[in-house]
């Protein structure tokens, strides 16, 4: 199967958790037989971000982004033929599904936009909503990684029979005390501290954490990590935070493991792949109720609701006396996660389309 495997996202200002789940999927994709991803992107003059530069070739047409999603989006030009050749399915695995012959597989990762338009830019959203339509009509089946994803498609008018729960991985890796110091004396990281790992947007509670973290009896400080993203996260001058923004890939799992707790209250999420990571390296983590980082901990994290500053407080004074029970349920709930799951689930699904 030659699979026309879309990457665009990676040369993105914030390629976030759509890139990279594109990423690791596609490695995993190596070890599965008769399966030949040809990687499709915009032209670029630069490669991506050394954590987003792709492990396979990548093919270019003749636009870059945002003229060639315009393209792709009014003009239903130029098809990833043009780039890749004759291929038997494209793969959107951003949001933005490309123009091709062959059938459509598409990842939705969410669609948080239409719960919270005013957390995106009104272009932003006028965006989303073509594209969904576009997988809408034209997606063959669409790929999602949890099932609050799964419940918002079939809610977008995306039929059931259409829908493949396929969850993401998480990767496993030792960590030593050196690993920790160095990480320590990198990022100039207090003793102790909370951490909170993503793109740094409204979307992410930010400022109800921080409030939650400031009626502490005794408060922690908060390292947050991540690239910045659209609009304010009304924590920029708070006090005991510390930003020490975008973590290459080889520095997360010493993250992970040096905080005393991993806090990811989101209001809304596709999947929560920095939920697993935390559990992976033995850290404990509250997380939201009722979104898909509940569904991803699987009854592993100390749960609050997002929308409440006490509520969350509680859970991180939970989870600080609950530290290590809550290190063994993590370990094991993050093992049950494989990317090479993820990738067989993805290459069943090429499959089925062309049965």
């Amino acid at each position: 199967m030659r699979v026309a495997y879309t990457l665009e996202q990676c040369w993105h200002r914030v390629p976030g958790g759509t890139a990279t789940s594109a990423l690791r999927t596609a490695v995993a994709l190596d070890d599965i037989p008769g399966v030949e991803l040809i990687g499709v992107a915009g032209r670029h003059r630069r490669p991506p971000k050394p954590a987003y530069v792709p492990s396979i070739p990548v093919t270019q047409l003749g636009y870059r982004a945002p003229w060639l999603y315009e393209l792709w989006l009014r003009l239903g030009w130029p098809p990833v033929e043009r780039a890749a050749g004759p291929v038997d399915i494209v793969h959107c695995t951003g949001l933005i599904p490309p123009p091709s012959q062959a059938p459509m597989i598409a990842t939705l990762h969410d669609v948080a936009w239409r719960h919270r338009p005013d957390q995106f830019t009104r272009h932003g959203v006028r965006v989303f909503e073509r594209s969904l339509a576009e997988i809408r009509r034209r997606a063959d089946l669409v790929l999602c990684p949890s099932m609050a994803t799964m419940l918002d498609a079939e809610r977008a008018g995306i039929g059931v029979e259409r829908l493949r729960l396929v969850p993401w991985g998480v990767e496993r890796i030792a960590v030593t005390e050196d690993d920790k110091r160095a990480v320590r004396a990198k990022y100039s990281l207090p003793s102790e501290f909370l951490l909170f790992v993503g793109t740094v947007e409204p979307r992410k509670n930010l400022k109800r954490l921080v409030e939650a973290i400031s009626t502490m009896r005794s408060p922690l400080p908060l390292v947050v990590a991540g690239a910045m993203g659209w609009g304010e996260s009304g924590i920029e001058n708070a006090d005991n935070v510390h930003f020490i923004g975008f973590v290459a890939d080889g520095d997360l799992p010493a993250l992970y493991s040096s905080a005393r707790v991993f806090c990811y209250p989101s209001e809304r999420e596709g999947f929560g792949m920095p939920v697993l990571e935390a559990m992976s390296q033995g850290t404990p983590v509250v997380t939201s109720q009722g979104t898909s980082t509940e569904e991803v901990a699987g009854g592993a994290a100390v749960l609050v609701d997002p929308f409440s500053v006490d509520d969350i407080r509680r859970g991180i004074d939970e989870a600080l006396a609950r530290r290590n029970e809550l290190i063994i349920w993590g370990h094991r709930q993050a093992a049950r996660r494989q990317w090479s799951e993820t990738a067989r689930l993805t290459a069943a699904a090429y499959r089925e389309v062309l049965t």
